[in-house]
C-alpha cells in the first residue's frame, strides 16, 4: 500500500515536468542502474551478450549503457503519458512513417492486429491511434496492483478499450476484429511455461505467443508492427508502422512464431538502443536447457 502511494505521488510530480526535463532525469536514472549494478543492468548485459555475439566488448558496453538510459526515460515519461490530457500527450508525436499501411489495412474491413513490441515509447502508440479509430488493447496488470486503476483510466482516456489477458479478453479481441476494428498486443512478452511455442529471436530460442497468429488466421486480419522512436532532447516521438509477412498468420503455430519474431527483430535492429533489454525475454527455456538469468 505504501509503495503504491509513493508511486502515485512520484507519477504526479513527474507529470508536472516538461518532457525534455523528464528525459534528462531519466538518463540519470538509467545511469544509476549501471552505477549500482542493478538487476535490470545485469539482465540487459546478458541479453545483449546473447543477441549480439559478433559485437566487440566496447560496442556491447555502449549498447548496454544507452539502453539503460532509455529504460530510465521510459520509466519517468509514464508521468506525462498517463496523466497529461489526452490531446497534449498525442501532440508529442512529431512525425509518422508508414501510416498508409494502416489506412490500407482498415479499408479491407477484416480488422487489424497491431503488434507493438517493447521498443521505444510503446505507450504513445495507444493514445495516438485511439483518437483515430476504435482500438482494443490487451493488457497485463502492473507489478504494483494498486496502479491498475490509474493505468486503465490513463490508457482509455483517449478512447481505447483495455481487456485483460484471459478468456474474456480474447473474446473481446475476436469481436473487435469481426467488426473490422483495430486491436493491440505486445508480441514480445514471455507467455510462460506451456503457453507458447519456441522460436528463435536473435538466434536464441524464445517462448513466443501464438495468440496473434490464431487471431489473424481466424479473422483474416492484417498484422502490422508499430514502435515509437524517442527523439533526442525530449523533442517527442516518431511512430513507425511496418507491414508483417503473411506467414505470421500461418496455421502452424511454430512457423507463425518464427515469422513474428523475425518481424520484431527487424524492428529492434532499426533502433536497438531503445529496446527493453532489461526484460527477461528468455526466461522460459526448452526442456533440459539451463536457466539463462540464474545468478
Amino acid at each position: 500500500m505504501l509503495r503504491t502511494q509513493i508511486a502515485k505521488i512520484l507519477l504526479r510530480i513527474i507529470s508536472w515536468l516538461p518532457l525534455p526535463v523528464t528525459h534528462n532525469l531519466g538518463r540519470l536514472l538509467g545511469n544509476s542502474f549501471r552505477w549500482f549494478s542493478s538487476e535490470v543492468s545485469r539482465v540487459a548485459r546478458i541479453n545483449i551478450d546473447l543477441c549480439f555475439p559478433d559485437m566487440d566488448d566496447g560496442e556491447k558496453q555502449h549498447l548496454v549503457h544507452e539502453s539503460l538510459r532509455q529504460t530510465g526515460m521510459s520509466i519517468l515519461e509514464i508521468g506525462a503519458l498517463w496523466l497529461w490530457p489526452a490531446q497534449k500527450t498525442v501532440d508529442l508525436v512529431q512525425s509518422v512513417s508508414g501510416w498508409e499501411l494502416m489506412e490500407d489495412a482498415i479499408t479491407k474491413g477484416k480488422g487489424v492486429i497491431l503488434a507493438a513490441p517493447h521498443l521505444g515509447c510503446w505507450e504513445i502508440v495507444g493514445p495516438y491511434l485511439s483518437q483515430r479509430m476504435p482500438f482494443t488493447i490487451l493488457y497485463r496488470p502492473p507489478k504494483l496492483p494498486g496502479l491498475t486503476q490509474i493505468m486503465l483510466q490513463s490508457r482509455e482516456r483517449a478512447g481505447a478499450t483495455l481487456v485483460p489477458t484471459d478468456a474474456r479478453g480474447v473474446r473481446a479481441l475476436h469481436k473487435a476484429l469481426s467488426n473490422g476494428e483495430l486491436i493491440g498486443i505486445l508480441p514480445d512478452q514471455d507467455p510462460g511455461e506451456g503457453s507458447g511455442v519456441f522460436a528463435p529471436f536473435f538466434g536464441i530460442q524464445a517462448s513466443t505467443m501464438t495468440l496473434i497468429s490464431r487471431l489473424a488466421s481466424k479473422n483474416s486480419a492484417t498484422v502490422i508492427a508499430a514502435f515509437a522512436e524517442r527523439l533526442p532532447a525530449g523533442r517527442g516521438y516518431h511512430i513507425y508502422f511496418k507491414s508483417a509477412p503473411d506467414c505470421v498468420a500461418d496455421k502452424d503455430g511454430e512457423k507463425a512464431a518464427i515469422c513474428l519474431n523475425q518481424l520484431i527483430e527487424e524492428c529492434v535492429r532499426a533502433l536497438p538502443e531503445q529496446y527493453q533489454w532489461g526484460y527477461k525475454r528468455f526466461k522460459t527455456r526448452p526442456a533440459g536447457e539451463k536457466r539463462l538469468y540464474k545468478k
